[in-house]
């Protein structure tokens, strides 16, 4: 069993940035693949960064490529988004997630993830 809980959002202006923080439990973490989606209301849960296990690889969307950074600590147990030049389509609810049956690379749809976080909100005011 996993628990994710989410924090490091906020209100922030167009073009500014935040970080995001997930901590992690559970004896397992190091080997699980990460993710971060967000959802508006109304709408489906979006992938927008994702990492293997090790951190050694990470996929982003168009939406978000050279803007977020995903990052983890294994030894910390958190994981970790950067998220710079934020634009008002960035407000979201922001989720952390843990893909315990996936073996190897980085998950990329929401049904591969295995234990979410409650989410953190995000606000981008323009």
């Amino acid at each position: 069993q996993v628990q994710l809980v989410e924090s490091g959002g906020g209100l922030v202006q167009a073009g500014g940035s935040r970080r995001l923080s997930c901590a992690a439990s559970g004896r397992t973490f190091s080997s699980y693949p990460m993710g971060w989606f967000r959802q508006v209301l109304g709408k489906e849960r979006e992938l927008v960064a994702a990492i293997s296990w090790s951190g050694g690889i990470t996929y982003y969307p168009d939406s978000v490529e050279g803007r977020f950074t995903i990052s983890r600590d294994n030894a910390r147990n958190t994981v970790h988004l950067q998220m710079n030049s934020l634009k008002p389509e960035d407000t979201a609810v922001y989720y952390c997630a843990a893909a315990q049956s996936k073996y190897g690379g980085t998950a990329r749809w929401a049904y591969e993830y295995d234990y979410w976080g409650q989410g953190t909100q995000v606000t981008v005011s323009s």
